[in-house]
C-alpha cells in the first residue's frame, strides 16, 4: 500500500535499536523507507541515504513534506536535476573572516526586530553554531622559538575590537561557541573535537551534518559526515532555521584500487585526484568514493582528498563510514559510548563499511589505481594543474616565457638565468627563487603522516649538514596544537626549527594570503628586475596574488617536499635526480638521500593517535591563554556599535519593509568590468593586505588609521566601507575592456574606465550609482572559483551590480549572488562577451524579469552599440530553484529570512 501522509510514513519508518550502553534508542529507518515501498534506497549513493536521513526525520508537511522524501528515494542516476531538496543540517561551522560578518548581520537583524517592535532575541541560532579564529594571525616572525607570541601578540592587537565583538556574541546568543585564536585551524578543529558522532535528541539519534561557511568544509566528509562550504549569507539562513535548498545532484562514484607506492604521500595523491576530477567536470556533483584502495586510507588520508573538493570543483569528495572512522574516533580521544553509538547506528542502517564495485548506482564511475601515484607538485596558479615532481624545472622554464594568455609569466626567455643584487648583502635574487616556504593549510596540516614526514626529513638535512638560506621566510603552521605535541614528543620539531620551520602560529597563515611582508628591498628588487620568484606551500590554494603580491609562481607540495624546496631554493630544479645541497663532508646530498621510509614514519604514528593527549588538549581552550581571557566582553542582547574601523552596522537592512518590492526589467545598463576565464573568489573579494593607495586605504586614512595598522582585508570584513572599497581591487584581476599595450598585455589591478577615462571599479560604481545607472559585469567560464567567500558577492551588491553575465559559475559563488540580489545569468550555446564584440561602450537592457520569475528562464540581453546598431541575445538565468526564486524576490536572502521570522 502506498504511503500517502506523513503519520503513516513516520509509523513505518521510525524503528528503535538497542544502543552499546543496552538502552533503547529510536531512528528513522532507510531500510524500512525502502521496504514501504518508496524508493530502491539501498541502492543510492551513501551520501544521499545520509541526505535522505534528514528529509525524511524532518518531514512535516510544511518544507520537508512526503514527494521530496519520495523524489530522493527514487533518484535516478542519470536523471534529470529538476527536484530541489530541503536539507535541514544539524549544525553550522564559520571561521572569523567569514563568521564576523555574519553576527554583524545577526546583529544588524536583532536591531531590525526591535525597531519593528518585535523582541530582539527571536534572532537566534537554531542549531549549535561553532565559530573558530583561524583566519587571522599572520606570519610577520618566523625562524625564531618566539615567533609565535610575537605573531599573537600582533593578532590580537589588530584584531582586538573583532575579538570583543565576537565575545559580545558567545554572551548574546545561546547557541553561538567560539574556539579562541591560537587553538587552530577551523577544519582541523572539526575533525578532531567538533564533531563528536551521533547527534541526539533525547533518545533520538541521527548522523552529524552541517554546512559552514569555508569551502573547506567537506575535510569532514573525510569521516563520514556529509557537509559542504556555503556563503555566509547561506549559513545564516541555516543557522536561522531555513533549509539548504539544492538540486538534487549528480554522483560520481570514484573507485580507489590497491595501495600507494613507498614513498608517495597523501599529499601526492589528492593532487591526482584534483587534476583527474577537475578534467572529468565534476563541478557541483557529489564524488564518493568506495572501493578496496578507499578502504586502505587512513581517515586522515581521506581527510586530505574531502578537503580539496572545492579544487577539484565537486560540492562534496564523501567517504562513507567504516571500521577506520570509529578507530579514529577512539584515536582522537572520543567518548566510548559515542564511538559505539556510531557503528550501531550505521549498521542498523546498513550504511557501515566501504562499498564494493557494483553495489551502489552512480551517475558515472571514475577508476584511479592508488599504485600509479607518483610525486607532484602543482601550480604555479591553480591547484588542479599537477607537475611530476621531477618535471618542475623544465614546466618553470616553459611558463617562464610562455604569455599569459597560456597560464606564463610573459618574460623573455634569455633573461631566466639572470640574477640580480637585492640590496641586501650577499644576497642575489632570480628567477624561480623560493622566497617563501611554508608548512600550512588544513589540507596537509591534519594528517600526521605527511607531517611526521616533514620532519624526519629535517632530521636528516640536519644531521647531513644542509641549511635553509636565512633569507627564505619559512613557517610552520599547524592546524591544531597536537601537532606540535607529537612532533615534539617525537624529537622533531627541533630539527625543523633549525632549518627555519618554527613554530609560527596555530592557524591558516600563507594558504590564505598571511605569508606577511617580505623584505622592503626583495619587494623592490622583484618589482625592479620582473623576476618570477616562487613560493612553495602545503596547502590548497594557489591562485595569483593569493599569497603575496610580490610572488608569481606559487606551488602546492607535500610538508616534506616544502622543507626540500626550502632547501634547495629555487623551484628551477629537478629534485629527482639534482641535489639539494651540500653536506658536511662536501659531498652533494640528494632528496632520495633524506626522505623517509614508511616504516620509519609508522614508527612515529602512534604518537600522534594519543587519545589522552587530544582529551587533554580539548578538555578547556581558554586554560592558560592570557591574550584571549584578557578581553573584555561587551555585554547586552543587542549591540551598541561603538565607532570602529572593523565593525560597523552593514547596511543590507536599510529601508528594510515587510513587503518586498516587485522585480522589474534592467535599463540603460552600463558595463563595470569585462572579465575573462577562472576569475576567482580572490581576485572579486577583499583579500590579503592592501596599500595607501588603494580606494580602501585611502579611506582608512582618512579615518586615522596609520599605514601600520591596516591589517588585512579579511580582518576588517566587518565593515562594509573597507569591503566595498577592495571589491575588485586584487593586483592581478584584468579587466579586459581596458586597452592592450603593444605587446597585447593589459594592465592589471582594480581599475575600469568611466566616460573612456581609466579609473578606480570602486570610483566607477559609486559615480554610476549616483546617476541612477545600473551595472553588470560580464565573464567568461568558471566566474567565482576558490573560497566560498561572501563578501564577493555582498562587494558586488553594495558597488550596485545588477546582474553578472558569465559563460558558467561556480557553485557557490553563484547562490551567493543570489542570496545577495544579484542575477546570476549564463550565456547559451558559444555565446561569449568577445563572441558578441563587446568593448564597455554599449548600453544595456534585460527584458523578462518583470511579473513571475521561474527558476532557469530565458532573459533576453537588448546590446545597444554607440553606433546605434541594437543586438538581442538569449541568456539562461541562474536562478536555479523555486525557494532563490524568493530569495531573490525580496531581495536576498537576509531579507527573506528576516520578514519569515519577524511574521
Amino acid at each position: 500500500m502506498a504511503v500517502t501522509d506523513i503519520e503513516t510514513l513516520r509509523q513505518q519508518t521510525l524503528k528503535t535499536f538497542t544502543t552499546p550502553g543496552g538502552e533503547i534508542g529510536r531512528y528513522f529507518s532507510l531500510p524500512a523507507l525502502e521496504a514501504a515501498g518508496i524508493g530502491p534506497v539501498s541502492r543510492l549513493p551513501v551520501s544521499l541515504r545520509i541526505v535522505l536521513e534528514a528529509v525524511l526525520r524532518r518531514c512535516d508537511g510544511l518544507k520537508v513534506d512526503i514527494e521530496h522524501v519520495r523524489q530522493l528515494a527514487n533518484w535516478e542516476p542519470g536523471g534529470e536535476r529538476c527536484a530541489e531538496i530541503p536539507f535541514v543540517v544539524a549544525r553550522v561551522v564559520l571561521q572569523d573572516f567569514t563568521g564576523v560578518p555574519l553576527l554583524c548581520d545577526l546583529a544588524a537583524m536583532r536591531d531590525v526586530a526591535a525597531e519593528q517592535g518585535r523582541d530582539p532575541k527571536r534572532i537566534e541560532p537554531l542549531v549549535p553554531v561553532d565559530l573558530v579564529v583561524d583566519h587571522s594571525v599572520q606570519v610577520d616572525h618566523y625562524g625564531s622559538p618566539i615567533a609565535l607570541r610575537q605573531n599573537m601578540e600582533l593578532e590580537f592587537e589588530r584584531n582586538r575590537e573583532r575579538y570583543q565583538f565576537l565575545k559580545w556574541g558567545m554572551q548574546a546568543f545561546d547557541t553561538f561557541g567560539v574556539v579562541p585564536p591560537g587553538i587552530g585551524i577551523v577544519h582541523q578543529i572539526n575533525l578532531e573535537y567538533l564533531f563528536r558522532g551521533l547527534r541526539e535528541e533525547g533518545d533520538l539519534y541521527y548522523p552529524d551534518t552541517l554546512v559552514g561557511t569555508d569551502s573547506h568544509t567537506t575535510m569532514i566528509n573525510g569521516l563520514g559526515v556529509v557537509g559542504w562550504g556555503v556563503g555566509g549569507i547561506e549559513a545564516e539562513a541555516a543557522m536561522l532555521g531555513q533549509p539548504v535548498y539544492f538540486l538534487t545532484p549528480d554522483v560520481i562514484g570514484v573507485e580507489l584500487r590497491g595501495k600507494l607506492p613507498e614513498g608517495v604521500t597523501a599529499t601526492d595523491l589528492v593532487l591526482t585526484v584534483t587534476e583527474l576530477l577537475r578534467r572529468e567536470k565534476v563541478v557541483g556533483k557529489f564524488v564518493e568514493f568506495f572501493g578496496d584502495g578507499t578502504a586502505n586510507l587512513t581517515v586522515t588520508d581521506r581527510a586530505t582528498i574531502a578537503n580539496m573538493a572545492p579544487e577539484y570543483g565537486a560540492t562534496m569528495g564523501f567517504f562513507p563510514v567504516d571500521e577506520k572512522s570509529v578507530a579514529y574516533m577512539r584515536g582522537t580521544g572520543r567518548d566510548e559510548r559515542n564511538c559505539a553509538l556510531l557503528e550501531a547506528w550505521f549498521r542498523a542502517q546498513q550504511m557501515f563499511g566501504v562499498p564494493r564495485a557494483g553495489e551502489i548506482d552512480y551517475t558515472r564511475t571514475l577508476v584511479l589505481d592508488l599504485a600509479t601515484i607518483t610525486p607532484s607538485v602543482a601550480g604555479p596558479k591553480r591547484p588542479q594543474d599537477r607537475i611530476p615532481l621531477g618535471g618542475l624545472g623544465a614546466r618553470f622554464t616553459e611558463l617562464f616565457s610562455a604569455p599569459t594568455a597560456a597560464n606564463g609569466f610573459g618574460r623573455p626567455a634569455e633573461t631566466l638565468r639572470e640574477r640580480v643584487p637585492s640590496g641586501r648583502e650577499n644576497i642575489a635574487l632570480g628567477n624561480g627563487d623560493v622566497l617563501i616556504a611554508a608548512i600550512t593549510s588544513c589540507t596537509n596540516t591534519s594528517n600526521p603522516a605527511v607531517l611526521i614526514a616533514a620532519g624526519l626529513l629535517a632530521r636528516k638535512a640536519v644531521e647531513a649538514g644542509l641549511r635553509v638560506q636565512p633569507h627564505i621566510k619559512t613557517s610552520l603552521a599547524p592546524g591544531s596544537r597536537v601537532v606540535t605535541d607529537y612532533l615534539e614528543k617525537a624529537g622533531l620539531l627541533e630539527p625543523l626549527a633549525e632549518l627555519g620551520f618554527a613554530l609560527a602560529g596555530y592557524g591558516c597563515t600563507t594558504c590564505i594570503g598571511n605569508a606577511g611582508d617580505l623584505a622592503p628591498e626583495f619587494n623592490e628588487t622583484i618589482a625592479a628586475h620582473h623576476l618570477v620568484a616562487a613560493a612553495v606551500l602545503s596547502g590548497n590554494r594557489n591562485f595569483e596574488a593569493r599569497i603575496h603580491p610580490s610572488i608569481r609562481a606559487n606551488f602546492l607540495a607535500s610538508p616534506p617536499l616544502v622543507v626540500a624546496f626550502a632547501l634547495a631554493g629555487t623551484v628551477n630544479i629537478d629534485l629527482t635526480r639534482d641535489p639539494l645541497g651540500t653536506g658536511h663532508n662536501g659531498k652533494p646530498v640528494f632528496l632520495r638521500d633524506l626522505w623517509p621510509s614508511s616504516d620509519e614514519i609508522a614508527a612515529v604514528m602512534p604518537l600522534a593517535m594519543d587519545p589522552a593527549n587530544y582529551r587533554q588538549r580539548y578538555a578547556d581552550l581558554t586554560r592558560d591563554h592570557d591574550l584571549w581571557n584578557a578581553i573584555a566582553a561587551p555585554a547586552g542582547q543587542r549591540y551598541d556599535w561603538p565607532p570602529s574601523t572593523y565593525i560597523a552596522r552593514p547596511p543590507f537592512f536599510t529601508g528594510f519593509g515587510m513587503t518586498p518590492q516587485p522585480t522589474t526589467a534592467i535599463r540603460s545598463a552600463h558595463a563595470l568590468l569585462l572579465l575573462g576565464d577562472s576569475v576567482t573568489t580572490d581576485h572579486i573579494s577583499p583579500a590579503g593586505s592592501f596599500r595607501e593607495t588603494t580606494p580602501a586605504g585611502q579611506w582608512l586614512s582618512a579615518q586615522g588609521v596609520a599605514r601600520k595598522d591596516f591589517n588585512s582585508y579579511g580582518s576588517r570584513r566587518g565593515h562594509h566601507e573597507v569591503m566595498m572599497r577592495g571589491t575588485f581591487a586584487n593586483v592581478r584581476i584584468r579587466n579586459l575592456m581596458l586597452p592592450a599595450d603593444g605587446d597585447g598585455n593589459r594592465m592589471e589591478g582594480g581599475y575600469t574606465l568611466l566616460d573612456g577615462q581609466l579609473t578606480t571599479v570602486y570610483e566607477a560604481a559609486m559615480a554610476y550609482q549616483q546617476r541612477g545607472t545600473p551595472t553588470l559585469i560580464f565573464a567568461g567560464e568558471e566566474y567565482g572559483t576558490g573560497s566560498s567567500r561572501d563578501w564577493a558577492a555582498k562587494g558586488t551588491a553594495l558597488l550596485g551590480v545588477r546582474a553578472v553575465i558569465a559563460r558558467s559559475f561556480e557553485r557557490i559563488h553563484r547562490s551567493n549572488l543570489v542570496g545577495m540580489g544579484v542575477l546570476p545569468l549564463q550565456f547559451k550555446g558559444e555565446d561569449s562577451w568577445p563572441a558578441l564584440g563587446l568593448d564597455g561602450s554599449e548600453q544595456f537592457d534585460l527584458d523578462g524579469l518583470d511579473g513571475e520569475l521561474r527558476p532557469l528562464q530565458d532573459v533576453t540581453l537588448v546590446i545597444h552599440r554607440a553606433d546605434g546598431d541594437t543586438r538581442r541575445v538569449v541568456l539562461q538565468c541562474r536562478i536555479d530553484t523555486p525557494i532563490e526564486v524568493e530569495y531573490y524576490r525580496h531581495g536576498g536572502i537576509l531579507p527573506y529570512v528576516l520578514r519569515e521570522i519577524l511574521r
